[in-house]
């Protein structure tokens, strides 16, 4: 596997971006989309996770035009008002940056699946909606009932144009997400003309997946999810 950052141009600049490239030639590409705290070193453990089992993946800085800040997992306050900056615009830029990264690689879209964990779920979910991906994952997104930012409306509102297979990841004690609201967004999926799936794990909160943070972690959740994602890719990607 080899590591390292990668400048990529947008209309507002350069962004860097975390890459993670397996040795052998790539079954697929994944763009890993960062949590509220930017790309911290869980993520790139991520797309790291994805190289090892032969996955070409990126991992986009998003706050890039705020500097590329990476926060701690306590810094919460500092964080909410990074996120607020983003918009629809801003966000899809990003993704067809990475795409024609890929792209330049040999990956299509159609090979490339998009990842993403808190913020980053909702991020992945719009992807599904609004680029001709090969898959999507979403760990535990929010604005489901809401919209989060500018030009993007809620998932809910959303849902009836996935245009890419989505599986969702959600777990039962997250205080940010409840239960309704997750049940809301499985029933609106249930129109997309894509697969679409989405997962609950009763005993897992927001950011279960995270080992980094020991007291969100949920480590047979974060397990089952990890392989269902996995599995996701395997059925569908090219």
């Amino acid at each position: 596997m080899q590591t390292q950052t990668v400048i990529l141009s947008t209309a507002d600049g350069d962004m860097p971006t975390y890459e993670a490239v397996p040795d052998s030639a790539p079954r697929g590409g994944v763009i890993v989309v960062q949590e509220a705290f930017g790309v911290t070193e869980h993520i790139e453990d991520v797309a790291r996770r994805f190289a090892a089992v032969g996955y070409h993946a990126l991992a986009p800085h998003l706050y890039h035009r705020q500097g590329a800040p990476v926060l701690g997992y306590d810094r919460l306050e500092q964080a909410l008002p990074l996120m607020g900056t983003l918009t629809r615009d801003s966000l899809l830029a990003d993704l067809d940056a990475a795409l024609q990264r890929l792209a330049s690689v040999g990956l299509p879209a159609s090979r490339v699946a998009v990842v993403g964990f808190c913020m980053g779920g909702t991020v992945a979910f719009l992807a599904a909606v609004e680029r001709p991906i090969g898959a999507a994952v979403t760990f535990y997104g929010g604005g489901v009932v809401e919209s989060r930012w500018k030009g993007v409306p809620a998932l809910v509102e959303l849902a009836p144009h996935v245009q890419a297979p989505w599986l969702g990841l959600y777990g039962d004690q997250d205080v940010s997400i409840p239960v309704e609201q997750v049940e809301r967004l499985r029933e609106a999926v249930a129109d997309a003309v894509v697969p679409a799936e989405l997962v609950r794990y009763s005993e897992a909160g927001h950011g279960f997946h995270c080992d980094a943070r020991p007291a969100n972690y949920h480590a047979q959740s974060a397990k089952d999810a990890w392989q269902r994602t996995l599995a996701w890719l395997e059925e569908h990607l090219d």
